[in-house]
């Protein structure tokens, strides 16, 4: 390893640069789909298929 190796993490002024960077930006953008329509999905087919059971047995 050389000899005047900086660590960036131990420079305020490079680990902000790094943060405010616009790739790091762009990758907060990008959150995860919501899970709510599969929940609901769920939720309907459950629904569903309690129905129909009740209608055959009944």
């Amino acid at each position: 390893m050389a000899e005047n190796y900086t660590d960036p993490s131990g420079n305020t002024a490079q680990f902000r640069a790094f943060v405010e960077s616009p790739e790091a930006a762009a990758a907060a953008a990008e959150e995860a789909p919501s899970r709510l329509p599969l929940i609901a999905g769920i939720a309907v087919a459950v629904v569903v298929v309690a129905l129909v059971a009740w209608l055959v047995l009944a």
